[in-house]
């Protein structure tokens, strides 16, 4: 019997989170990003990939489960991702982890390219003890998500639990919507030349939620940017083609985009200026944090075709959430699967975060 145990680096979001999740679930549960169909890929427990899916394996936002009968001009695919928030305090600088959890999986479901007819379920874990202001504070701010994103949470189970049994309330989300095969997202589909664009500036929730734990009184606090951005990425698509996005969640930045490029197997050149917000960077600097690898809750990274980036940027700003969109970096043939930073001065691979970088923040 092994003594190994799984330790806090293993949930936060990084290199170790990765092997863990192969090593428990993707190499169990199989597949990755459909090929032909019938191509002899077992798939594992998880059975067969059709054409056109993206499994567990992938790692990207969400799955992608289409119909059987591909080909069929009426065929559509099922999206669908599933979260878990537990984070302390459970309400923080703008937002709570009712508002996180409905947010994060209203943008996984983005991220795939599922913006309509979304539908969620919920589950609670709520310790004995808590105060039911703070779930009813949680609920409601689930309800706003909704109301926000034009979901709709149809179904779910509350479970309370002893005091000791838990460190805080836990809520996980389901999201479920059927979406046009072809306006699925998928993580691989960057291509040399794609600009790569944010929809506003990073690090704000995480350097939020660490400021709020460590109880620095900083004079102007960063606030958690949690907010649902299928919005973001309707008025994107309407601007632009829209070649690939994901959220920039756990470990940042700096994992998203890593993400990116190893699903698409191309390189990608950051610029310096990725915006981060002045309240963010200097809570940032005295807690001692890179915002480029802490996570945000209501960003996306789209990759865009070169073409249209100005104007996807422009739409972006025009849409509530987006104001602070921008172009950082784009797309190219070298150094295929890494990420390089270019600081003006010089370059330097930016690396997918390792270790615990930042206590759990979501």
């Amino acid at each position: 019997m092994s003594e190994e145990v799984v330790t806090a680096a293993h949930g936060a979001g990084t290199e170790a989170t990765a092997d863990l999740v192969d090593r428990l679930l993707g190499d169990r549960f199989g597949g990755g990003e459909g090929g032909d169909a019938g191509d002899g890929d077992a798939g594992g427990a998880g059975g067969a990939l059709p054409a056109g899916a993206v499994g567990l394996a992938a790692r990207d936002d969400g799955a992608v489960v289409p119909d059987a009968t591909t080909g069929d001009e009426t065929a559509t695919a099922t999206v669908v991702s599933t979260d878990s928030h537990v984070v302390q305090p459970p309400v923080f600088p703008g937002g709570d982890v009712g508002r996180l959890a409905a947010a994060g999986t209203v943008n996984d479901l983005a991220a795939m390219g599922a913006t309509d007819g979304v539908t969620l379920s919920s589950a609670l874990v709520i310790p004995a003890g808590t105060p039911v202001d703070t779930v009813e504070t949680v609920t409601a701010s689930m309800a706003a998500v909704c109301e926000t994103a034009g979901c709709t949470l149809r179904t779910g189970d509350t479970k309370v639990v002893g005091a000791d049994e838990l460190d805080g309330l836990v809520v996980t989300t389901t999201g479920v919507a059927r979406v046009d095969p072809a306006d699925t997202l998928p993580a691989s589909g960057l291509s040399p030349g794609d600009r790569l664009v944010v929809t506003g500036p990073v690090g704000d929730h995480g350097v939020a939620l660490l400021a709020a734990r460590e109880g620095f009184d900083f004079e102007t606090a960063p606030e958690s940017d949690a907010a649902p951005t299928a919005g973001l990425l309707r008025a994107a698509r309407e601007a632009g083609e829209i070649t690939a996005a994901t959220d920039p969640t756990r470990g940042g930045l700096a994992n998203a985009v890593n993400e990116l490029a190893a699903a698409s197997d191309a390189g990608v050149v950051l610029d310096e200026e990725t915006p981060v917000a002045d309240d963010t960077r200097g809570a940032a600097e005295v807690l001692g944090v890179d915002p480029l690898t802490v996570a945000c809750e209501g960003r996306l990274v789209v990759g865009v075709d070169a073409d249209d980036a100005e104007t996807v940027v422009d739409r972006l700003r025009d849409t509530p959430g987006g104001e602070g969109a921008a172009v950082i970096g784009r797309v190219v043939d070298d150094h295929p699967g890494d990420v390089v930073l270019d600081t003006g001065i010089g370059r330097r691979y930016l690396s997918v975060p390792t270790g615990e970088r930042v206590p759990r923040i979501c």
